[in-house]
């Protein structure tokens, strides 16, 4: 199961608001990329029309779509919001990543 700490929860809402589109839903997944081999990527996207092969998980009030490939990799994954001295942005928090690269971009498991 994928899930979204309460705070990533409240910046998607508040993204979602800003956007003009609450009841739009998270896409959250993995694709071959990087030079671990494998990078996140989150996009917008009508939960309610889900692509063939598409799991909808609700975490916190959001609606995430995963394909089931990227389920696999991102299986006990919970995506928090950080802000520090470097930036702010999602973090995710992988419990299948045996690898990361210097940059913290891509991953392999």
């Amino acid at each position: 199961m994928i899930s979204l700490s309460p705070v990533a929860a409240d910046k998607v809402k508040e993204l979602l608001t800003g956007r003009g589109t609450p009841d739009v839903g998270l896409r959250i997944g993995v694709r071959g990329g990087g030079c671990s081999g494998n990078s996140y990527f989150m996009e917008f996207c009508e939960a309610d029309a889900p692509a063939p092969g598409d799991e909808i998980v609700e975490s916190n009030g959001v609606k995430l779509v995963v394909d089931l490939k990227s389920m696999v990799l991102l299986g006990g994954t919970e995506i928090d919001y950080v802000e520090g001295l470097m930036g702010a942005g999602f973090k995710f928090n992988n419990p299948n990543v045996k690898h990361n690269c210097a940059c913290g971009e891509s991953f392999s498991a």
